[in-house]
């Protein structure tokens, strides 16, 4: 008579849990056939849950009718099987837990067989990604993928518990909400009840968690999915899930604090890692000039040294006219020094030109240091005037055997190619792993930004972050007369290169609130019109306040290892920001876009 499985017989283990402590154990167990082998008369599988793996042995002179049914097994059958725990005797398998014993079947059922699959359901394989997208319900039965998952259940349930030990409140935000200006471009939801209106799918519960701040709250954290229509890459995606952080009647210490702790909590449950607090802090400026960016990678050095400055007091008589051009021009430059104890060959030398114009510039100048610092390889070294070679050999520190890379001309395009170029450069000196964190975890909080941008094409300032950002007090004087000079209190935390999280001190004051919408040419009109329900809310007794958005799959994405942002993710989208599993976008009916009063519009021919 068959076993009961389910109804009557539950599982008592998962496959990664029995040891040799379990020996002589009726144990029953559930999951899928990882690999079949007959040995001439006996059946081996190995059965695999989320857990582990469990090796399971059919023998015919212990249970004849499982034995046979045992010879129907195929890749990927989901099974439930009954037996009792035995020794491995000599047979260990070091790389498993269950290593040590195997489990001598006495029944088995066949829940579910399983059609040949499109790639096999191994720990390492190189099937194009795509193929794996589109058959994610198998991907997602690799052991690297759900080790990423469960590790990312862990940290929800760890930032719940240090969140609400903090003293916070786990509060909802709408998804769909009124579109406002500024940030990425939103997801638009046509309303069906109200013809030619459109919900915006949120982007961040900015809006909303100041609000909780102004009823009262005072703490407040969600893990919340947000919505952004923008261009993908490696570590975006157009729905992600942030940790959302607000709290009143604070600095941003404080909320350095907070983050800080939950940071060091979830490196020390996740990996066992004693993350050292609190972060180091650099100034926004600091980091722009060193490293090119305000998300810098502190595991190596490179840094970039500034020479605009010297070139300037060099003038034209230094030699290199294109470079004093670019200064002439409202432009900078910049050096960085691969050193000689990590040698590149012309040949890859050549290469960093073809990275550098890649990403937008003209070329990459560049030059060896010899014997008395002479340049050599390099069409600088025929022009160049020994008092301003010998001033940038100073100001890089340059030795024999360097080699010297420079980028000059427009200030925002030197920063974003000396910084790529510097990541670049440090993975092809073996300083950084090509993906991972090499076992080395660089904290830093980089602080005290510009609070408004200059828009080249508009010739108009906006905000850097948001219209709510409070400047620094000593900055309000400049908010009408020199908008470039405000400094504000926003932050962002790094980690390795990567931007984990940002936030910043909220404006509490309607009276500063109305010189910023000014400086941003946003007349008192727009002003309601966009933002009216936080500008009336802040009129009636705002507490002053503050937050942070930390980027949970960015985090989930460092904490494994991962390659991808899609490997954290259950079910990410493509570049293209399509779903090759089930579809999406798909089309719809005519029918349905009657109901939300919509009407398509033909493509652009090609």
């Amino acid at each position: 008579m068959a076993v009961p499985f389910i109804t009557e017989v539950k599982r008592t283990h998962t496959c990664g849990q029995l040891t040799k402590a379990n020996i002589g154990e009726e144990v029953v167990l559930f999951g899928w056939v990882q690999n079949r082998r007959d040995h001439g008369g006996a059946v081996f599988i190995d059965l695999r849950d989320r857990e582990g793996l469990t090796q399971v042995v059919f023998e015919p002179d212990i249970a004849k009718e499982a034995h046979e049914l045992a010879g129907q097994l195929r890749l990927e059958y989901c099974i439930g099987i009954k037996g009792k725990v035995a020794s491995r005797g000599t047979q260990v398998n070091p790389k498993l837990k269950t290593g040590e014993i195997e489990i001598k079947a006495t029944d088995l059922t066949i829940f579910n067989r399983s059609e040949p699959t499109p790639f096999l359901v191994e720990d390492n394989i190189d099937t194009a990604e795509d193929k794996r997208l589109a058959y994610r319900f198998l991907d997602l039965r690799r052991r690297p993928l759900q080790q990423s998952l469960m590790t990312r259940s862990k940290m929800n349930a760890i930032t719940r518990s240090y969140m609400v030990g903090n003293g916070f409140l786990e509060l909802e935000t709408p998804f769909m909400g009124k579109y406002t200006p500024g940030g990425a471009r939103n997801f638009l939801v046509p309303s069906r009840l109200n013809p030619g209106k459109f919900y915006a799918l949120a982007e961040s519960p900015q809006l909303y968690k100041q609000l909780f701040m102004v009823a009262g709250f005072d703490r407040y954290f969600q893990i919340v999915k947000c919505f952004r229509d923008e261009d993908l890459r490696l570590d975006r995606q157009p729905e992600f899930t942030q940790i959302d952080v607000e709290m009143s009647f604070v600095t941003q210490d404080d909320i350095f604090t907070i983050i800080e702790g939950l940071i060091k909590r979830l490196w020390g449950e996740v990996l066992g890692i004693d993350i050292p607090t609190p972060f180091m802090r650099m100034d926004f400026y600091e980091s722009m000039a060193k490293y090119g960016n305000d998300k810098p990678d502190l595991r190596f050095g490179l840094e970039h040294i500034v020479l605009t400055d010297l070139i300037k007091q060099h003038g034209a008589a230094g030699g290199v006219p294109m470079m004093f051009e670019a200064v002439e021009q409202g432009g900078i430059v910049k050096a960085m020094v691969v050193p000689a104890e990590k040698p590149m060959s012309r040949a890859e030398s050549d290469k960093l030109e073809e990275f550098a114009k890649q990403n937008g510039a003209k070329g990459l100048a560049r030059a060896k240091v010899g014997e008395g610092g002479e340049w050599t390889q390099s069409p600088l070294s025929k022009t160049i005037t020994p008092a301003l070679r010998q001033a940038i050999n100073q100001a890089c520190n340059a030795k024999t055997g360097d080699l010297l890379l420079f980028q000059f001309g427009r200030e925002s395009l030197v920063h974003t190619v000396m910084a790529n170029l510097r990541v670049h450069v440090a993975k092809k000196l073996g300083l950084i792993p090509e993906y991972g964190s090499g076992g080395v975890w660089k904290f830093l909080w980089v602080v005290n930004p510009p609070l408004f941008e200059y828009d080249e094409e508009t010739k108009t300032w906006a905000a850097a972050h948001h219209a709510f950002t409070r400047p620094h007090d000593e900055d309000v004087a400049y908010l009408l007369t020199d908008p470039g000079r405000v400094k504000c209190h926003r932050y962002d935390v790094v980690l390795n290169g990567f931007e984990i999280g940002g936030g910043s001190i909220r404006l509490h004051d309607p009276k500063v609130q109305a010189e910023v919408f000014k400086a941003l040419g946003i007349s008192d009109e727009d002003a309601r019109a966009k933002f009216g329900f936080l500008l009336d809310a802040l009129k009636f007794g705002a507490p002053p306040h503050g937050g942070i958005a930390l980027g949970m799959d960015r985090l989930a994405f460092l904490l494994t290892g991962a390659e991808s942002l899609r490997d954290v993710i259950p079910f990410p989208k493509t570049k293209m920001g399509t779903d090759l599993m089930t579809g999406a976008p798909g089309d719809v009916d005519d029918k349905q876009l009657r109901d939300v009063h919509v009407r398509p519009v033909p493509p652009p021919q090609k």
